[in-house]
């Protein structure tokens, strides 16, 4: 009789990637990072390892650490047994991030795999001569790292301009982890409820697709009129920011820019409404605003839960999810996005970072989309094992 085995979660994760499977397999003849160092700053959850366990089949040498809110001990410790030099703790505070990134670039890594350009925009200011460029995974990097341009000067590929990024993780996969989310924090309806999305770009179109779908009423708040005209076409209803904010149970902000719900609006926030953030960086949704606004008479922390209620002079009280970080990798067992999202973005990841690796890029490919013949393989590569 067989004896049953118990691998984890990160097993789980790595027989389900299957595109990054094969690219391992392929870069294990083809050595495209052989001699070379990869300095990474990307969510540490058990997708990354994927990831990671294919760059180094690809000959790399990895030195990583994670983001802020999102690191998961499980999988430092595992990395860690695999040998991998790890710089990275489970925190909320950026001073301490700060040292892990600092740690990584002391290493002098000649590629960078970055996640809302915390590398690259330290190395744009302390440079150092092996330093080939390497990727930016998210919006909130592109957006931070265009006005370094003229001092990276380097091959810096943008993982969330590829088509594929935009609709299989962001448009389908955020919009999945974000509902997968509300409910795996509060154990609350979605029926009926009125939901506020800010920001229709691909994460903003898939989170109001889900709650629509689950039977809420779903208003859209976006600053550019065309994009708002597309949400209208596509039914949801748009109304004008107060508007949307007084009348929600549930606001959800996933546009890669600070300052987009403030103590400003407390006097519009709806007593009980909810709040979660989808973006990158936890500057979204203004939390310690709401902390220092007078009008806050005290604060209750469900510990367990990463939920906090703000009580205010009015009687009225409104409940944050994880504090405001990325609610998809925060809270009690974070997932993320889904297995095979990732697995077609880490895939895209990999392939640029060979592709910068080769040294065909020049300082013109700095804060680019992913070469168009990139998506294509990639592409070709997944629809072949779907078949």
């Amino acid at each position: 009789m067989h004896q049953p085995s118990s691998p984890s979660r990160i097993d789980w994760v790595a027989r389900s990637c299957r595109l990054l499977a094969a690219t391992a397999a392929e870069f294990s003849q083809t050595r495209p990072f052989a001699g070379l160092t990869i300095g990474t700053g990307i969510h540490l959850e058990p997708k990354t390892v994927a990831l990671l366990m294919t760059l180094r089949a690809g000959g790399a040498h990895l030195v990583c650490t994670g983001n802020l809110n999102s690191t998961q001990p499980e999988t430092v410790d595992y990395l860690q047994a695999q040998g991998i030099t790890v710089f990275a703790t489970q925190t909320t505070d950026a001073a301490e991030h700060g040292t892990s990134l600092d740690a990584i670039l002391a290493e002098k890594p000649d590629l960078l795999l970055d996640n809302g350009g915390d590398l690259f925009a330290r190395a744009a200011e302390r440079p150092y001569a092996n330093l080939l460029g390497g990727t930016e995974e998210t919006t909130s990097g592109r957006t931070r790292l265009l006005p370094m341009r003229d001092k990276l000067a380097m091959p810096i590929l943008v993982i969330n301009d590829s088509p594929i990024k935009q609709f299989a993780e962001n448009k389908h996969a955020v919009g999945q982890s974000l509902f997968e989310s509300y409910l795996r924090f509060t154990n609350r309806s979605t029926n009926g409820k009125r939901v506020t999305i800010f920001g229709y770009g691909a994460c903003g179109k898939g989170t109001a697709a889900c709650f629509r779908n689950a039977f809420s009423t779903v208003s859209v708040v976006d600053i550019n009129p065309v994009t708002t005209l597309e949400a209208h076409l596509d039914g949801f209803v748009t109304p004008l920011r107060a508007e949307a904010i007084r009348s929600a149970d549930i606001l959800i902000t996933v546009t890669g820019y600070p300052a987009i719900i403030t103590a400003a609006d407390l006097p519009l926030i709806k007593d009980g409404a909810i709040l979660m953030n989808g973006g990158h960086f936890p500057h979204e949704i203004d939390v310690e605003g709401f902390h220092s606004s007078p009008d806050v008479v005290g604060v209750d922390r469900y510990e367990a839960e990463h939920i906090e209620t703000i009580r205010m002079q009015d009687g009225r009280s409104f409940h944050i999810l994880g504090a405001g970080h990325m609610a998809n990798l925060a809270g009690p067992r974070p997932l993320g996005n889904t297995v095979e999202s990732m697995d077609l973005g880490f895939a895209l990841q990999a392939r640029c970072l060979e592709r910068v690796a080769k040294g065909g890029l020049g300082k013109e490919a700095c804060v680019i989309p992913v070469p168009a013949d990139i998506d294509a393989i990639v592409a070709s590569a997944y629809l072949d094992l779907a078949r």
